[in-house]
């Protein structure tokens, strides 16, 4: 099956994360990779400089030459800028039925600037999670759609992916990155079953855009498998080995990328 993915996000100059993440991993897991863009991200390995937000009236019109035109048969949400993108992006996908859509929950990037308005977090909540497919929120950010205070442990983090379950998404995936084990877990958490996945933490500081590249990769793969618990596993596997391989690719002077091509150079 060939499969055409979308991808709604910001841009990385550096090519590390956002939509340029979003294309390689899109690409690397052949997938045809579509993108509606909505802001420019001055931004490279050592953080971001700038941010300029695209007018939501022009959001609107890329993701009607897209929609209008092309089969898509996923989508990955990324930065969302403002509420008033939220809110054209939960329009489109009112009127285009997407099969299968992940939710990136972006809030903050990976060298701690800000990335979507405080105000935002609201029109996410009440009108994006109620729409898609899955949403995989990092602790910081779970906690900051349930205005409660971060998880520190693996039960806490099962209770608050049902607490955002209960909210309206389909299925949550709630990334254990920020804890402190050997062990970097996440819980998958379904109406009918949660399910734990792991891998050994990778000692590298190239974790630029990890995020990015694993929702992209569940959007990817996720009409190729018959369950989220399946395209969990696929995708975690790509990213584990993009992040091995990280070190050896040789950009920027901060916190690089991982290498999202790993199978072939």
């Amino acid at each position: 099956m060939r499969i055409n993915a979308l991808t709604i996000a910001g841009t990385d100059p550096s090519g590390g994360a956002g939509i340029q993440a979003d294309l390689k991993a899109f690409s690397a897991l052949e997938a045809y990779g579509t993108s509606v863009i909505t802001a420019l991200v001055a931004q490279n390995t050592r953080g971001v400089q700038s941010v300029y937000r695209i007018e939501p009236e022009f959001v609107t019109a890329q993701l009607c030459s897209v929609l209008d035109d092309v089969r898509i048969d996923s989508a990955k949400i990324g930065m969302l800028a403002g509420s008033d993108i939220v809110n054209v992006v939960a329009d489109a996908l009112i009127r285009y039925q997407i099969p299968y859509v992940v939710l990136d929950t972006v809030m903050v990037a990976k060298s701690g600037d800000p990335l979507l308005a405080p105000e935002a977090v609201e029109a996410i909540r009440t009108r994006l999670l109620p729409m898609v497919s899955l949403i995989t929120p990092n602790l910081p950010e779970a906690a900051a759609l349930l205005n409660c205070p971060v998880a520190i442990s693996e039960q806490q983090m099962v209770e608050q992916g049902q607490a955002l379950l209960a909210m309206g998404c389909s299925a949550v995936l709630m990334k254990g990155g920020h804890l402190t084990e050997a062990e970097s877990p996440d819980w998958l958490i379904l109406p009918e079953r949660v399910e734990r996945f792991s891998a050994l933490r990778i000692a590298t500081k190239h974790t630029h855009g990890t995020g990015c590249t694993l929702s992209a990769a569940l959007a990817a793969l996720r009409p190729r498998y018959s369950d989220w618990a399946q395209t969990v596993q696929a995708a975690k596997d790509y990213l584990q080995q993009a992040l091995v391989m990280a070190d050896s690719l040789e950009v920027g002077h901060g916190i690089g990328p991982v290498h999202h091509f790993h199978r072939w150079w």
